[in-house]
Order: structure tokens, then sequence, then C-alpha cells
């Protein structure tokens, strides 16, 4: 999810907020901690081994739970409610994607063979949820076919990164609201 925290920091700054003072933030230092570890994972998938994935579900909910610390701390109540609404319409989308093609996601890699992050063999190797999407997939426009190349994304996953997104920008927007009260004050 790091292109979504980037995403948010670009966006913030191209609005007139203070980026920098996430930094002062000690909890974006656990979620930066965590997604260094999703990023070795990654890297791990790119050299074949995918003993970890089994476990990528319960990794992405503590993830999650990260950024609910963050949107706690500075009391970014209703961006974590409209995030968390998007976590369960992105889930529900998935869901039907999933129940739709008989209990799997059906991915459409693209890029992502490019980049070596899926090859043919993979398929056969992790054996979790999902599949190789094909002519009989239904309803693929639910399923994984946003491929960036170190990842597949659907729908759903982009409503579950909605979440990130908002927690971190408006975080940033009520950081940068101090510093311009604090320099309101003293003038």
């Amino acid at each position: 999810m790091i292109e979504t925290i980037f995403l948010a920091i670009v966006i913030s700054k191209l609005k007139g907020y203070k980026p920098s003072r996430l930094f002062k933030a000690w909890p974006i230092y656990l979620i930066i901690s965590f997604e260094l570890i999703y990023i070795l994972l990654q890297i791990l998938i790119f050299n074949d081994n995918y003993s970890f994935v089994k476990y990528s579900s319960v990794l992405e909910k503590c993830f999650l739970i990260l950024f609910l610390i963050l949107a706690l701390l500075y009391q970014q109540y209703l961006s974590a409610i409209i995030g968390s609404a998007c976590i369960i319409i992105g889930g529900l989308l998935n869901n039907l994607a999933i129940s739709s093609n008989n209990g799997k996601m059906p991915v459409f890699p693209t890029l992502s063979y490019l980049t070596g992050y899926v090859t043919h063999k993979s398929w056969m190797v992790v054996g979790d949820i999902h599949i190789l999407g094909t002519s009989t997939t239904k309803l693929k426009f639910l399923t994984d076919i946003f491929d960036l190349g170190y990842c597949v994304m659907s729908i759903g996953d982009i409503f579950i990164r909605t979440f990130v997104f908002l927690i971190v920008f408006n975080t940033i927007k009520e950081l940068s609201k101090d510093i311009y009260l604090k320099k309101s004050k003293n003038s």
C-alpha cells in the first residue's frame, strides 16, 4: 500500500498542506516498519518464495489496524468511518467476485509477467485463493484486473486502499492545521 501512502502525501502537498508533519507522528513509524516488512515479502515473491502467502490476509488486517491507531490519535473519526465503509464495500465486492467464481479470485496479470512478479510456475506453487483468470471468469470487472507490476488489484482492493488514503491525507491536513494555528497565535 506504499503507493497509496505516497499518493496521499503528494496530493496533500499539492493542496498546500505540510506532509513532513506526518513524520513527527509516532504511528507513522509503525506503518513504515510494517510497509518495509511488506516490501521484503514482495521481494521474496519475486524470488519464488511463496511460503508466507497463506498469512497475507492476516498481515493486511494488522496493517489496516495500524492506520486506525493513526486515525484515533489524530481524531480522524469521520475519515475512519468513511474509510471503514469503503473497506466493507471493497470486501463485499471481492466476496462477490470470489463467490461467482467457485470460491477463487481470478487474476489477470499483464505487467506482472514482465516484471517477474507472476510466473506460470507461481500458480501451481502458491495454491491460495487466487487463480489465473480465463475467458470463463464471471464478473471479470470485479476480479484482480489492475496490474501494477508488483501486485494485481481489484476494484474491491481499491476501495480498501481508499481507507488508507483518507486516514493519511486527513491526518496530514490536521497536522498542518496545527502549524497554521500556532503561526496565527504568534502573529
